[in-house]
């Protein structure tokens, strides 16, 4: 039983441990976890002996929404397993898979150096998962490691309580800031107008692109994706020199697979199945172990919780969709109000004097079995705008 002191305030979590739920059949033994919607504690089956991670839940709107939608997408091999809803004591507990090697989060940061065959490995599986999701309608929108967790070397998506079925949504700043899209923030303005509302399942890539930077170089790109941050607002001006410049240790393939994810308008982001494509086609994540091993010194040693939001971002007189057109040298301002398509990089030509992996590099064609967002000639050149499609796109 509980305690009879206890109200339904996480506030109170510690009062659980040592408590049964569930008839009784469940002890609650720790605290694994703590979030803004749920204290998450391991749970003993006092019969079976089984491990257990049982979610407490604050009874509101939000909590019944995570019910349905975990339970909609319940039985794949990469959601956390929902095992049933124990209602006592006017109290939602959530009965769930415990993923005895903890989050991704935990896995990145005690790892020295990873290598490609695991980062394919894991974002192969994370991509699966949102694929899932996104296949029976819903958006994660809170997509980072720590809601990543491990079994052996299986990945398990877990917290869907930020979750969504609607493809669009008006309730900007929903996710966590060092992973959310610049639209989520509201931040995007087209034709003079900032947008009403954003596209969930394409905000959900915008997150799996920091994530798979995460794995290979074991830091975030930068702290918010709106212009008051510097090293966002460095990337949105010149994207195709920043990452080998921040990371000297993703590949050019990489380095061309991030620039698709990271697409600044959202109706132009790189697919899911493509993205599942590029990455078992990539090569290698990562450059030359020499190379790799200077610089891995530096990054794995930075800690995430030392990243800490923009409180204010800083007013710009550029939106995120004028620095779209920085993807050459020669921006023109009174060109704001419209894409400019950059120049297209040319594989065969040798006589450039500025040739270099990044402009040489072309990926092969898609195979017709992909299913793709853009039009496929876009797709085989992965730095060519086509003419403006409408702002607010998804698939259904």
């Amino acid at each position: 039983m509980l305690p009879n002191e206890l109200q339904d305030n996480h506030a109170d979590a510690q009062l659980l441990i040592n408590s049964y739920v569930d008839d009784n059949m469940i002890q609650l033994q720790s605290i694994l976890g703590t979030g803004a919607y749920g204290v998450v504690y391991l749970g003993r089956h006092r019969m079976t002996g089984k491990s257990y991670a049982v979610k407490w839940i604050t009874n509101t709107k939000s909590a019944e929404n995570e019910i349905r939608i975990h339970s909609h997408l319940n039985g794949h091999k990469n959601i956390l397993g929902f095992k049933k809803v124990v209602r006592e004591y006017g109290k939602i507990f959530l009965i769930l898979e415990y993923a005895r090697g903890g989050d991704l989060f935990a896995a990145i940061t005690k790892c020295a150096v990873p290598d490609n065959q695991t980062i394919r490995q894991l974002f192969i599986q994370i991509l699966d998962a949102i694929q899932h999701c996104h296949q029976h309608g819903v958006a994660h929108r809170d997509l980072k490691p720590e809601n990543i967790l491990l079994v052996d070397r299986c990945v398990k998506l877990a917290d869907f309580g930020l979750a969504t079925t609607q493809p669009v949504s008006a309730e900007f700043g929903c996710g966590s800031t060092f992973y959310f899209s610049p639209e989520c923030q509201g931040g995007v303005i087209r034709d003079n107008k900032r947008i009403k509302a954003y596209s969930t399942q394409l905000n959900d890539i915008w997150s799996l692109g920091v994530i798979l930077i995460n794995l290979v170089a074991g830091r975030n790109p930068w702290r918010q994706a709106n212009l008051g941050d510097p090293t966002f607002a460095a990337y949105a001006r010149k994207p195709r020199r920043f990452f080998r410049q921040i990371f000297p240790c993703i590949s050019s393939e990489l380095d061309l697979i991030l620039q698709r994810i990271f697409c600044l308008d959202p109706a132009r982001r790189i697919s899911l199945p493509e993205l599942r494509y590029r990455i078992l086609s990539c090569t290698t994540f990562l450059r030359d172990k020499e190379a790799l091993t200077s610089v891995m010194e530096n990054t794995f040693n930075v800690n995430h919780t030392n990243f800490v939001p923009t409180s204010q971002p800083v007013k710009m007189s550029l939106t995120i969709l004028d620095y779209v057109n920085y993807f050459t040298d020669d921006f023109s301002p009174s060109a704001s109000s419209s894409l400019i398509a950059p120049p297209t990089p040319s594989c065969s030509s040798s006589s450039s004097s500025s040739s270099s992996s990044e402009t040489s590099l072309h990926y092969p064609a898609v195979p017709e079995t992909v299913t793709l967002n853009q039009p496929k000639q876009f797709i085989e050149d992965p730095l060519l705008v086509q003419p403006p499609s409408p702002f607010i796109h998804w698939t259904g």
